[in-house]
């Protein structure tokens, strides 16, 4: 008899949980991922890139324990100045020919406060990977016009690009440097909850 209740039980649980899983995508349309960094110390320059994809796997009814796997296409990056953007795409920065894609994999989804987490995952870019903690705040969950259900987040995160191969840079005479190393990112995410 227990022989036969212990497939049951496993089988149960497993139906449970696919059940609760849910997933959802990223809407490109309204979303964006930005950067920022300093120029010659004295100002910021912003950028963006205009092609990536994300999905989101949620486990449960609270999004601790999600998991999150994102990618970007470096050539889409724009700083609304086309001499810049070559150059950012060039061996001096992040080499597209060699390394397309920036990828991120989360390996923890925590909780910190109210709709506030932290995501712990491996960003990896210009063929080097890094752990990299992601605050972010959760702004909230709606039904659009044609029953779509989306939900916002908000994330940011500071790196330094030298960590990851961006090592190019020029002194200035006064002091200083041409480009800032550490790079703040801000995404912001509508995602879209997949129909069943």
């Amino acid at each position: 008899m227990k022989k036969t209740i212990i497939p049951i039980i496993v089988l149960l649980v497993s139906t449970l949980t696919a059940s609760a899983q849910t997933n959802w995508k990223i809407d490109a349309a309204h979303s964006n991922v930005l950067f920022t960094v300093s120029h010659m110390v004295i100002s910021e320059v912003t950028g963006s890139f205009r092609e990536f994809d994300a999905t989101l796997t949620q486990t449960g009814n609270d999004l601790t324990g999600s998991k999150l796997s994102a990618k970007i296409k470096v050539n889409s990056i724009d700083t609304d100045n086309e001499g810049r953007d070559k150059h950012l795409r060039s061996a001096d920065f992040f080499d597209t020919e060699k390394f397309p894609e920036i990828t991120f994999n989360s390996k923890s989804f925590e909780k910190v406060g109210d709709k506030l987490y932290k995501i712990t995952g491996d960003l990896t870019m210009r063929g080097v990977t890094k752990a990299v903690v992601l605050d972010v705040k959760f702004n909230g969950q709606m039904v659009d016009p044609w029953g779509n259900t989306k939900a916002g987040f908000k994330a940011t995160t500071t790196i330094n690009r030298k960590d990851f191969g961006l090592t190019w840079n020029k002194t200035l005479d006064a002091g200083g440097l041409l480009v800032g190393e550490d790079v703040s990112i801000s995404i912001n995410a509508e995602m879209v909850k997949e129909k069943k």
